[in-house]
Parts: structure tokens; C-alpha cells; sequence
């Protein structure tokens, strides 16, 4: 994607996040809902008898709705560097679009936990003078977390310096 342009009728040209963030939201889904599921049924299976085991299997309905949810929230993320500003949009019931000027940034970093690092993953912090105005971009690739983070300290000086 060539950096600060814009579509077609001036709209912003749109980059969507990687899929191995929708993988490890699924993954930690399953990790957290299938030992609850298994402790429920053989919880109520000792307690109220074997025929209440299989209200154990309510919590397998969790996984099945939170994949189909998971999968809608990572679709909406995405973001576009445009020639003054950097545009994030998530949501999916309530949209949110986040305007991010480059000569109010203060502060881009790069961050990657454990379970970031193991899928792949990196995510991109702004820090604004406001901060009620920090926007994150989660999921990237490090190496274009890491060409955001620089491109975006370079547009922020250059736009601070005009100040």
C-alpha cells in the first residue's frame, strides 16, 4: 500500500489487520471455555447426579457464539495513513473511528507479549498529549508494526517541528 492516499471520491485506502490475531483471540476462547465446560459437568455430576453433568455443555455454546463474535470484531478493525493523520475504525454495533493527527503524537511504540510473540504478533501504541486520545492497532505483523511505528515518528517530527 502506497502511504498517504486515498481511494476512490477521496476515501481513505484501508488496511486490515492480519489473521493471526482472530487466531489467538479463538484459541484463548477455546483454552478458557473447554476446561470450564469439562469442571461444570463433572462438578455437577458428583454434586446433583449424572443428569445434571450435561449442564456442562452450556458453556460449550459459549465458544460456538464468541467464534462467530470474534471473527466480526477482527473484521472491523483497520486503519489508513493519510497525508496528516492516521485513521483506526473498530467496532461493530457501536463504530468508533479514531482521528489521530501526526504532529499531536508523541510517543509510537511497538509492544509484544508472550502470546503476541508465539503468533507473530505485534501491537502499535500512540501517545498523544490527551490521554483520552491514545489509539492502539493491534495484531500486526512486527515487521510492519515496526515500519508504522517509524514512519509515523518520522511524519509526527517533521509535523511537530512546523508547530
Amino acid at each position: 500500500m502506497e502511504t498517504g492516499t486515498t481511494g476512490g471520491a477521496g476515501r481513505p485506502d484501508w488496511v486490515g489487520l492480519p489473521g493471526g490475531l482472530l487466531a489467538l483471540r479463538r484459541l484463548l476462547l477455546v483454552i478458557w471455555t473447554v476446561p470450564l465446560a469439562a469442571g461444570t459437568a463433572l462438578l455437577l455430576g458428583l454434586t446433583a447426579g449424572p443428569a445434571w453433568a450435561a449442564a456442562g455443555a452450556f458453556w460449550l455454546v459459549l465458544p460456538a457464539w464468541g467464534w462467530v463474535l470474534l471473527g466480526r470484531n477482527w473484521r472491523s478493525w483497520r486503519y489508513a495513513e493519510r497525508a496528516d493523520d492516521l485513521l483506526i475504525s473498530r467496532g461493530v454495533l457501536w463504530r468508533e473511528q479514531t482521528v489521530v493527527p501526526y504532529g499531536r503524537m508523541q510517543l509510537v511504540e511497538v509492544t509484544s507479549g508472550p502470546l503476541e510473540r508465539r503468533f507473530g504478533l505485534a501491537s502499535v501504541q500512540l501517545h498523544t498529549a490527551a490521554a483520552a486520545s491514545d489509539a492502539k492497532i493491534p495484531g500486526l505483523v512486527p515487521a510492519e508494526a515496526e515500519r508504522l511505528r517509524d514512519r509515523l515518528t518520522e511524519l509526527g517530527e517533521a509535523r511537530s517541528a512546523g508547530l
